[in-house]
């Protein structure tokens, strides 16, 4: 065997080790299917990046679901063959020490709610990651908060009685 041969024999032979699959690359992935699986209408995609105990916060007040309670009311949307579009234009993902555990925040571009901003955890599920934790808000710019403020809480207030008739 030459030496040529021989080098590439051994070099063939050695083991890789190079560094592990970025995990910020992986999770890109993650987050970009899943607002394309809402895009395409595509609900088992979609609700399987979700842990089973996973949490998502809406941008009412009222909006805090179970995974299978978000799925429930999601469902309409999904039947009609098209639930929402998220578009994130920029993110920032932080990995714990351990690899374990992710959070980020996501701008996202949305037709119908114009500017907005999710955020969220994700942990690690054996090779995969998964959703425990979205929360999908409106930032309201400062110039406008009052005025917000109020509209919210006129909002809240119970409707008045009607006046007892006589």
């Amino acid at each position: 065997m030459s030496t040529v041969s021989l080098l590439l024999f051994v070099l063939s032979a050695a083991p890789v080790t190079g560094k592990a699959a970025d995990p910020k690359a992986a999770i890109t992935t993650v987050l970009d299917d899943w607002h394309l699986a809402a895009a395409q209408a595509d609900e088992a995609r979609y609700f399987k990046y979700f842990t089973p105990d996973a949490i998502y916060l809406g941008t009412d007040a009222t909006e805090r679901w179970t995974r299978d309670e978000f799925r429930a009311w999601a469902r309409p949307y999904f039947s009609k063959g098209k639930a929402w579009t998220f578009k994130a234009t920029s993110r920032h993902i932080t990995v714990s020490k351990d690899g374990k555990v992710a959070w980020f925040d996501e701008v996202l571009d949305t037709p119908n709610l114009g500017a907005s901003r999710g955020s969220g955890v994700l942990v690690k599920d054996g090779s995969t990651w998964k959703i425990a934790q979205y929360n999908l808000s409106i930032p309201i710019p400062n110039d406008i908060v009052d005025d917000v403020v109020k509209r919210i809480a006129e909002a809240s207030k119970p409707a008045a009685a009607p006046a007892p008739k006589n």
